[in-house]
């Protein structure tokens, strides 16, 4: 059995060359070894911190070379179930960037090609491995806040460029399929519930894209309340409110990026306590999770069917919203 797994990066994205290439290098049990890009401008950037990276001049050609074992896909979000589909045809292991499919549907072929195929395939949400989340699941079993009255959770930044992707309707932009998995799938992955009703929505659109949505949800033990957007100012916390304490997570998603790491429980009659991880790398973790996973020496920790839940969510609130 092999040692480490020898990754591939389908494009040259700036998310590519500025976070999950540099975290792949770094990651324990894995190799960055080839890059595909048609523009050899952009594969500097690669090459200035993995010299010896091979450059391919075309997606397919990468996914065609033998010492190649998994690939990471930065691609467009319309285009990431058919890149994955082609990768694990082509024998690699998948890591691809989220959303992994724009709709549930989608995903369940993607759980019969991993099912079928043997490949481990996966979704880049690197906030799952975060310790964070271990720790406020963790408290949460503990009843240290209490019975669970109301969740809330928020992410937002702003970005109107009519150029980014991520304002572009063809290419899957918006602001659900940009962070709607993170404000949204952070709830379900801290609780371990999932939503029984969508109560109210409503999305803001502008150019064929949702800018903004505000959502209330009723799940079995406790009301949510959420909200994304790409037109308000910077700005993203968790709160967990239960009948006895409070649970804060102050920087949930852009760790080290918006701010430290920090979770807090406090409330009357019980001690302020404060956890911070100062140190550590959210991909990079994700990374060496895939590497472990892959290699048949641990399993993944976030398979294929809590993306799918995670996404039923998202298009549950698109349903519920009425599209102007």
């Amino acid at each position: 059995m092999a040692e480490y797994l020898r990754w591939g990066v389908l494009g040259a994205a700036n998310f590519a060359r500025t976070q999950m290439a540099p975290a792949i290098h770094a990651a324990r049990g894995g190799v960055l070894a080839a890059l595909a890009t048609s523009d050899p401008a952009k594969a500097t950037g690669f090459t200035a911190f993995a010299p010896e990276l091979r450059v391919h001049d075309s997606y397919d050609a990468l996914l065609a070379d033998p010492q190649i074992d998994a690939v990471y896909i930065p691609l467009p979000n319309t285009m990431h179930v058919d890149w994955t589909r082609r990768a694990v045809e082509a024998g690699k292991h998948v890591l691809c960037e989220k959303p992994i499919a724009m709709t549930a549907s989608e995903i369940d072929a993607l759980i019969a090609l991993r099912d079928g195929s043997g490949k481990l395939v996966a979704e880049a949400w690197m906030i799952a491995h975060h310790p964070q989340f271990a720790k406020a699941r963790e408290l949460l079993q503990e009843d240290a806040l209490g019975k669970l009255v109301r969740v809330d959770s928020t992410h937002s930044f702003y970005n109107a460029d009519p150029g980014n992707i991520r304002n572009q309707a063809a290419a899957g932009g918006g602001a659900l399929p940009d962070v709607g998995i993170y404000a949204f799938g952070s709830v379900r992955l801290i609780t371990g519930q999932d939503p029984q009703q969508i109560l109210a929505a409503h999305l803001d659109w502008e150019g064929g894209v949702d800018t903004a949505a505000h959502v209330m949800a009723r799940f079995p033990d406790f009301l949510y309340t959420g909200r994304v957007s790409t037109r308000a100012a910077p700005w993203q916390e968790i709160l967990l409110h239960g009948e006895r304490g409070v649970m804060r997570l102050s920087v949930p998603f852009n760790v080290n990026v918006f701010g430290p790491a920090t979770l807090e429980l406090f409330g009357p009659g019980l001690e302020t306590r404060t956890w911070r991880w100062p140190g550590d790398n959210h991909y990079v973790l994700q990374v060496e999770a895939f590497n472990a996973a892959a290699l048949g020496q641990a399993d993944f920790p976030l398979p294929l069917e809590f993306c799918r839940g995670t996404q039923a969510f998202i298009d549950q609130i698109y349903a519920a919203a009425q599209k102007p």
